[in-house]
């Protein structure tokens, strides 16, 4: 068993960085650099190098990836998964690995400026330092320039690991001074093969949640082990395919609302009570006992930490939500275009081939659109009430030219 074993989907991806790894623990002239610039020399496909960009869509484990080349390198046996680096890697604790994963809407230049000093130190038990930025694409302009200085004058012995979607949600600067890997969406069958082994849930659920989550492993673990994650998904399906007119998508809205607002709260509750809960252990203070006042700062400083995770949290909630109707609209498009593809919401096939044989792909395509419009207008900043009403109008319209289709 090594740290490799629990990817899944990326063999291409992993191989290389396992060469990449093997090459960095294999004896080398004392001299030599890490190779700190592709336009300076042209990467091998075995080569190690300073400093790396992982890209894919979410949920397609960019960050498992980078965890288990940061364990690769810092433990002795070349990532075992089971000696004491390896377990100090994933508890996020190793002395030499350095973390950003910000839960935040942005990652703030002040944390970049703090992970770029703890980038110069030497490594203190492993042979390289670590430093693993998660949602990298999260700095703005001014974040990633500071960013960009360490990646021009890495020290010898530092390896930066980014994560993001794509390369183009970084600066072309910073694409320069990276060897990027891209992963690929895993199969269905891939993320319910390993939805099985991690939950022990049976065949036919994990198809079920792997298809609906469209392949995003966490979210396919939430919507096998959740029936409450299962039962609000279902619900906003509901929705849209229920309205009908101006009054419904206001009124629509408004509940997706409060389902993207359940979801968040559910996720992010237990966290919170639990950190609460940590903080005040490591600073002394007794169950039920008050905070002294010299403590109240440390406190009040998690609280809007969390404050600004739920803040997020919220908008990834909407974000969900939008991905979930695209989905239903994109199997009625498949169904009307008669491609022969898996569909995403084979649970309410008869639903989806109802509204197929019902409307017309220009206007699926029409609707299509409004969902894509409404996570833009949300992604920048436009209230969520106003972008999801405006979405439903449209959604309500062709609804209604469906039914009257029927009727006619």
């Amino acid at each position: 068993m090594t740290v490799w074993d629990d990817l899944t989907g990326q063999e291409a991806a992993i191989e290389v960085f396992r060469a990449a790894a093997e090459s960095a623990a294999a004896p080398r002239d004392p001299s030599a650099t890490l190779v700190s610039d592709e336009a300076a020399a042209p990467a091998h496909p075995d080569s190690m190098t300073h400093s790396w960009l992982v890209t894919g869509p979410p949920g397609s484990g960019r960050s498992n990836l980078a965890y288990a080349f940061a364990s690769s390198l810092l433990c002795a046996n070349g990532g075992c998964g089971v000696c004491a680096d390896c377990r100090q890697v994933a508890a996020r604790s190793h002395p030499d690995l350095s973390v950003l994963a910000t839960e935040r809407v942005i990652i703030s230049i002040d944390e970049v400026r703090r992970l770029v000093t703890a980038s110069q130190f030497s490594p203190s038990v492993s042979r390289y330092r670590v430093v693993v930025i998660e949602d990298a694409d999260r700095m703005a302009e001014r974040t990633s320039n500071v960013l960009l200085k360490a990646l021009e004058e890495p020290p010898e012995r530092t390896v930066w690991v980014l994560c993001a979607p794509s390369e183009a949600d970084l600066l072309p600067t910073i694409r320069s001074r990276v060897r990027s890997v891209r992963l690929r969406v895993p199969s269905t069958a891939d993320v319910a093969a390993i939805v099985m082994r991690r939950d022990g849930v049976d065949e036919e659920l994990a198809l079920r949640a792997a298809r609906e989550a469209q392949s995003h492993i966490g979210m396919a673990h939430r919507l096998a082990t959740n029936q409450e994650a299962r039962e609000r998904r279902a619900e906003t399906l509901r929705l849209a395919l229920s309205v009908t007119s101006v009054g419904d998508a206001v009124r629509g809205a408004a509940t997706l609302l409060e389902v993207a607002g359940a979801d968040a709260k559910a996720i992010t509750e237990e966290r919170d009570a639990e950190e609460r809960a940590a903080a005040l252990r490591s600073l002394g203070v007794e169950p039920g006992q008050a905070v002294p006042p010299a403590l109240r700062g440390q406190i009040k400083a998690l609280e809007d930490d969390q404050k600004r995770r739920a803040t997020r949290s919220l908008r990834d909630g909407i974000d969900r939500i939008l991905t979930d109707l695209h989905s239903l609209y994109r199997d009625v498009l498949v169904v009307q275009l008669g491609a022969h593809v898996e569909l995403v919401n084979e649970a309410i096939s008869g639903e989806v081939a109802s509204l197929a044989g019902a409307g017309e792909p220009a206007t699926t395509l029409g609707v299509i659109d409004a969902v894509a419009d409404a996570r833009r207008r949300v992604a920048a900043n436009v209230a969520p009430a106003l972008a999801l009403e405006a979405m439903l109008v449209t959604v309500a319209e062709a609804n209604r030219l469906a039914a009257r289709k029927v009727q006619s």
